[in-house]
């Protein structure tokens, strides 16, 4: 997707989103044989259920449908949450993954994998799990040291009403 197209969506876009209480994570464009994918990916700090998807797809759609913005070419337009393996890039990312494992690629050029215990301007306080009967350890990382950062699913973790029990 050309910079100018993808300007023009987000500015296009970006308000029907703002007004549902959502943030725009990203528009892409992509090929799918003959006709094109129009992908926006929404979230927010509540998270984004399947009927505020449908709605925001419903008000993309009248808006596009409207505009030139798509030119005249078929496309199929998908409105989606981030996903639970979500990359995390921006603070607010950070934020909502709270009280989750993520793995870090850090600059200096190790991997870590940690919980996600709180988070300030400057970075993260994590809680690095213990290897083999050792206590965790706590761990700062600086938002400068991240080279990438991405929520890890958990399959057998406790809820926390469940541990309060």
């Amino acid at each position: 997707m050309s910079t100018t197209q993808s300007e023009r969506l987000r500015g296009l876009l970006e308000p029907l989103v703002s007004a549902k209480d959502l943030d725009l994570e990203e528009i892409e464009v992509s090929r799918a044989g003959r006709r094109r994918v129009l992908r926006v990916v929404v979230d927010s700090d509540e998270g984004v259920d399947l009927d505020a998807c449908a709605e925001l797809s419903r008000t993309i759609s009248d808006t596009l449908d409207a505009s030139d913005a798509m030119g005249e070419d078929e496309y199929q337009l998908e409105v989606t949450s981030p996903g639970a393996e979500r990359p995390l890039t921006e603070r607010r990312h950070y934020l909502r993954a709270t009280g989750r494992l993520a793995r870090f690629h850090l600059h200096e050029g190790g991997e870590l994998v940690a919980r996600i215990l709180d988070v300030d301007d400057a970075g993260l306080d994590l809680e690095v799990p213990g290897v083999k009967g050792r206590r965790p350890t706590a761990r700062r990382v600086e938002f400068g040291q991240i080279a990438k950062a991405r929520v890890e699913v958990e399959f057998s973790r406790k809820d926390k009403k469940e541990e309060e029990a």
